[in-house]
């Protein structure tokens, strides 16, 4: 009450002090004035608009709450679809910013099952083709070595929030196709050559994702692609988006080159044929082939006498 009483006296104060400089000379206050002890600012504050504030009221304090940062995905997804190549190494990534302490696990998903790979930076899962890698800042790598078909399938990457973080990736292992031709592009398991010709095979390698690896050509266990110790072996390899084209030429070709031709994609994929060099001589196939064309036409020439003789003998009896 008595601030309130100070107020008042300051406004009924100034209201006489702007009646006196109407009609006098503004005078400086005298020494002791009472109003020499107030604050430079006083009138400045007291022109303001005045608000008289109870006492007893309490100003009203808001509270705010600071939540922990939620753990989340640092890509803009949560399903992702992944190919390899068959006897590949392939890396599943799971990025996790604000982790905050919790816990990220691989699990590979079979039906409603699911089996444990790993939980946090160990291992869990029996088959050694697995493990963890970390890479900094936020990578949490499963690292699978040597795919195989039976590693397709969906896996999970976990954290253990509440709710959980559930990451889902898809795994394709691509198995490609090798075939080899001869030189009018058929497809056979024998081949057959005269000694002196040229030998010319195909390998024709399809589905290949990602056509890094390369292929080389075997006689038996023997390296082709380098061979220099026989001459006239040529090699011509063209590696296009997801298939191969490779061709083998030895000329002048003996009964040495007689044996087993592999194509080989990488470590894995491999196809073979049986290469014959003849010096002249029929083929044991195309001797058989010629013989099983001849068994019909004696069945018929035999038939035909036969039936000749019935019906003689039949004429004869009339």
């Amino acid at each position: 009450m008595e601030s309130k009483n100070i107020w008042i006296f300051a406004i009924v104060y100034s209201a006489i002090q702007h009646f006196a400089s109407s009609s006098t000379p503004l005078k400086r206050p005298r020494a002791g004035d009472p109003f020499d002890t107030f604050p430079k600012n006083f009138w400045q504050e007291f022109s303001s608009p005045f608000t008289d504030t109870p006492e007893d009221e309490e100003l009203e304090v808001t509270e705010t709450t600071t939540h922990e940062p939620f753990p989340f995905f640092a890509d803009p997804y949560t399903t992702v679809n992944v190919s390899t190549q068959l006897g590949a190494r392939v890396y599943l990534h799971c990025r996790v910013n604000d982790l905050q302490g919790k816990t990220v696990s691989w699990m590979r998903r079979k039906g409603d099952e699911l089996a444990l790979i790993t939980f946090g930076r160990h291992t869990y899962s029996g088959d050694s083709r697995y493990s963890l890698e970390f890479e900094e800042p936020n990578d949490w790598k499963l690292l699978i070595q040597y795919a195989n078909e039976r590693d397709e399938g969906p896996y999970e990457c976990q954290v253990s929030s509440h709710p959980p973080l559930v990451l889902l990736v898809y795994l394709t292992v691509i198995v490609p196709h090798v075939e080899i031709l001869d030189e009018r592009g058929s497809s056979t398991p024998e081949k057959y050559y005269k000694a002196g010709s040229t030998i010319e095979l195909q390998c024709v390698i399809s589905k290949i994702p990602q056509p890094t690896t390369y292929i080389t050509w075997r006689h038996n266990t023997r390296l082709l692609n380098y061979d220099t110790s026989r001459g006239g072996i040529s090699v011509k390899t063209d590696m296009l988006p997801g298939r191969a084209f490779s061709r083998l030429y030895i000329a002048n070709a003996n009964r040495h080159d007689t044996g087993n031709y592999s194509c080989t994609l990488g470590n894995d994929i491999t196809g073979t044929v049986m290469v014959h060099v003849l010096n002249g001589e029929e083929p044991a196939a195309m001797q058989h082939a010629s013989g099983s064309t001849m068994s019909p036409i004696l069945s018929v020439v035999l038939f035909t006498v036969i039936a000749a003789s019935l019906f003689a003998e039949m004429l004869c009896q009339r």
